[in-house]
């Protein structure tokens, strides 16, 4: 073209010929730093090329090209600006999904967290009344069996005091009766006197009379005295023996208990077991607790059900019983028990 030159200018070592060159290479420079420094905040954008290619024009007053060139480049600038910021409204909006994402998330672990946490404490809330209930029990348990002692202690010292005052009473009877005799005697030592002075021989057959009958109440009062004190004391004993038969059925009544709750819960009857099966099984026992025996003595017609019940009562390693050799000995030595689906007796 006349009046004109076209060459390529790089950023290394192209001259720099008119103004119109310098405006355009310093503009260049100038959208290099910038696009530098947006690659510097964002590592995604690729770098700028090393060499630019411009057009150099004349001096003349009509429109140069490489104007128009650098106004095309300043358009496809603003186009990838453009493009760049729609790029990073992109980013920020998915970035802004991610972290509502990751808010919902965040908040179906504190929801999943609270019901796990209302879980546990209903579950513990439980196990407390479960202790509580527990405890009332045992409270209640051991309220009924003070009152009970309290109650046998009553009654031994109501035994005592009837006792106590029978003694009192036979002691006043023994001492009235000592006096009145000790009166009849004078009595007749009075008359014998009486006698003597009227007639010796009629004394002497009276008073013969008189020794006679002494010795005849005196044996009949000790007799009287024997056997009232013989009646006494087969009545204490009596009374002694109640009480330890009273004492004794409260304690086997209690461990009895025990050993029915202990082979309940041990027990798992077969699914084909019904409510008319009853298998009576005759247990033996050594003064430890422990199972010497167990027989079967009446079957309920099944052999699952009635190897059931051999099964818990053998899988029990020690029974409770009383310490009390007499009450073990008279309940628990030996002893038969029936085993059916709705009860255990």
């Amino acid at each position: 073209m006349k009046g004109h030159e076209r060459d390529t200018i790089s950023t290394d070592n192209a001259p720099l010929k008119s103004p119109v060159v310098l405006s355009v290479a310093l503009h260049l420079l100038i959208v290099v730093f910038a696009l530098a420094g947006w690659s510097w905040t964002n590592p995604v954008q690729e770098p700028e090329p090393r060499s630019i290619s411009a057009r150099l024009i004349s001096p003349e007053p009509k429109p140069s090209p490489v104007v128009d060139d650098q106004d095309q480049r300043r358009k496809d600038q603003e186009r990838r600006e453009l493009e760049e910021k729609q790029r990073q409204q992109a980013e920020a909006e998915r970035k802004r999904e991610q972290e509502a994402e990751a808010r919902r998330q965040a908040e179906e672990k504190v929801k999943e967290q609270a019901r796990q946490q209302e879980q546990e404490r209903k579950r513990q809330e439980a196990q407390a009344r479960e202790l509580a209930e527990k405890q009332a029990r045992e409270k209640e348990a051991a309220r009924k069996k003070a009152e009970a002692e309290a109650k046998e202690r009553e009654r031994q010292k109501a035994e005592q005091e009837r006792q106590r005052q029978e003694v009192a009473k036979r002691k006043a009877a023994e001492e009235k009766r000592r006096q009145e005799e000790q009166r009849r005697k004078e009595e007749a030592e009075r008359q014998r006197k009486e006698e003597e002075a009227r007639r010796e021989a009629e004394r002497k057959r009276q008073e013969a009379e008189r020794r006679l009958r002494e010795q005849q109440l005196d044996a009949l009062a000790d007799q009287a005295l024997k056997a009232q004190e013989a009646e006494a004391r087969e009545r204490r004993e009596a009374e002694a023996a109640r009480a330890r038969e009273a004492q004794m059925l409260s304690e086997s009544e209690k461990y009895q208990a025990l050993i029915r709750e202990r082979l309940s819960q041990a027990w798992y009857p077969p699914s084909s077991a019904t409510e008319n099966m009853t298998a009576r099984l005759q247990i033996t026992l050594l003064p430890t607790g422990e199972l010497a025996s167990v027989t079967l003595v009446g079957s309920s017609g099944n052999t699952a059900f009635d190897n059931s019940a051999l099964g818990a009562v053998r899988s029990l390693n020690r029974y409770p019983v009383p310490d009390s050799r007499d009450t073990f000995e008279r309940y628990f030595r030996q002893f038969t028990i029936e085993f059916n689906p709705q009860r255990l007796r």
